[in-house]
């Protein structure tokens, strides 16, 4: 049998299994496509992912997958035959970045890490990750920075593609692939030293750390993704580190670092990473340090916390735990220091689609909700090399717009409260 006609129950199936509609005859579905008429949107107000108060009364013209329009709604004309979407009560704002993701895993109360790496299929993982990139979409997420496939591969790649091709729903994707650590410093382990164990990332050390990072790229990574240390101190030498971010802003990638040791935190910086992940174990030097470098910080509070809760940590009842108090400190050490704040949340650790929780949680933690939102913004947009495109409300960016009940510059807990979805002009969720 002809192998274009059993490809399609697989996209029926895939589709069935989305909510989407059957693909017909076609073998690969045709990207969806912004709306050919104009759209009007009318919100109570909107943000614009800069100021500190939304905009009153202001509406957003959406054309061709662009904003085309925004201001007051006397001031703004929409052509004739548009359609008019109106959004009483809400707040209308840039769609949402998560700039710490992890598409490939789950709610580690579902399944250890450990079991998802060795004893879940690669094609199991891309199954769930196509659910998790639609729940993360309709939370508001329309970007993510997918920061390593923890044993799955290249596997991020062909979500990206999924995702650019409209085979599946999911948010704009940046991928960094397997992500790279020092010999024998990553995971699994714990075993007998006689046995190999397949890692969750890829192994790499001195002048070879070159070739991997050229590899990954070759691959498809749009950033690299590196672990400056663990939990027994820093692994990679600050030249090793140096290694890297050469080799990959020689191809124009950026690099992220995952460092949680003033150590690791202070090598990575040092030698130029764009972003240093968790840093719960950051002091005050080391912040000044980053923000003297313009290395941003991605703090990922919500993995901490979710962690507690799963041994039994009750916000609000119980005394707050080591790891989550230390993750405080240090991120008010951040704040002194003036070093950028991105909103990074690790979700797979827990479940997708609650990654806005990543959100209050900065604003319990000393940002205001404006700081915040714009975390996972304009701030986010403008580090991840992407603000010429996406994170404001501004004629000629592409149409990333949500809308959620209420007012998140008051009540940051409104972002969860997602009425509309759209990404590029196409809308995935609308009341």
């Amino acid at each position: 049998m002809p192998r274009h006609r059993t490809a399609l129950p697989t996209f029926a199936i895939l589709g069935m299994a989305l909510g989407l509609a059957p693909a017909g005859a076609q073998e690969r579905p045709a990207p969806p496509k912004a709306a050919a008429r104009d759209i009007l949107l009318r919100p109570a107000r909107v943000f614009d992912g800069v100021a500190d108060r939304p905009h009153d009364g202001w509406v957003v013209l959406v054309r061709d997958g662009a904003i085309s329009a925004f201001g007051p709604e006397g001031e703004v004309k929409a052509p004739e035959g548009s359609r008019t979407i109106d959004l009483p009560g809400t707040t209308l704002l840039p769609g949402l970045i998560d700039a710490h993701s992890h598409l490939l895993l789950h709610d580690y109360r579902e399944a250890p890490w450990e079991d998802q790496v060795l004893k879940e299929a690669v094609a199991l993982r891309i199954c769930r990750a196509t659910n998790h990139l639609k729940l993360d979409l309709l939370a508001g997420f329309t970007t993510l920075r997918d920061l390593g496939t923890e044993g799955a591969g290249y596997a991020d790649v062909g979500l990206k593609q999924a995702v650019e091709e409209g085979i599946v729903p999911g948010p704009r994707l940046l991928v960094a692939t397997r992500a790279i650590v020092a010999t024998r410093t990553y995971a699994p382990g714990g075993y007998a030293p006689e046995v190999d164990v397949p890692q969750g990332a890829e192994e790499a050390d001195g002048e070879a750390l070159r070739r991997v990072v050229r590899d990954q790229i070759g691959r498809g990574a749009d950033v690299i993704k590196v672990y400056a240390d663990n939990a027994r101190g820093a692994t990679f030498s600050e030249e090793e580190l140096r290694k890297i971010v050469e080799t990959a802003g020689s191809a124009g990638r950026p690099v992220s670092a995952h460092a949680t040791t003033a150590e690791g935190m202070r090598r990575a910086a040092s030698a130029g990473v764009s972003t240093i992940e968790h840093g719960e174990g950051g002091d005050a030097e080391v912040f000044r340090l980053m923000a003297s470098r313009g290395v941003a910080f991605c703090p990922t509070l919500t993995v901490f916390e979710a962690s507690a809760k799963a041994k039994g940590y009750r916000p609000g009842v119980d005394p707050e735990p080591a790891r989550l108090a230390k993750a405080r400190t240090a991120f008010g050490h951040a704040r002194a220091s003036g070093v950028t704040i991105i909103n990074g949340s690790d979700v797979g650790a827990f479940a997708h689609g609650e990654g806005g929780r990543e959100l209050e949680l900065m604003v319990d933690f000393g940002l205001t909700p404006a700081q915040s939102l714009r975390a996972a913004t304009s701030t986010a947009a403008r580090v991840l090399g992407l603000d010429d495109r996406i994170g404001r409300v501004v004629p000629g960016l592409r149409a990333d717009l949500i809308a959620v009940d209420g007012d998140p510059t008051r009540e940051i807990a409104a972002i969860r409260r997602v009425k509309l979805v759209m990404k590029d002009g196409v809308i995935y969720r609308e009341p």
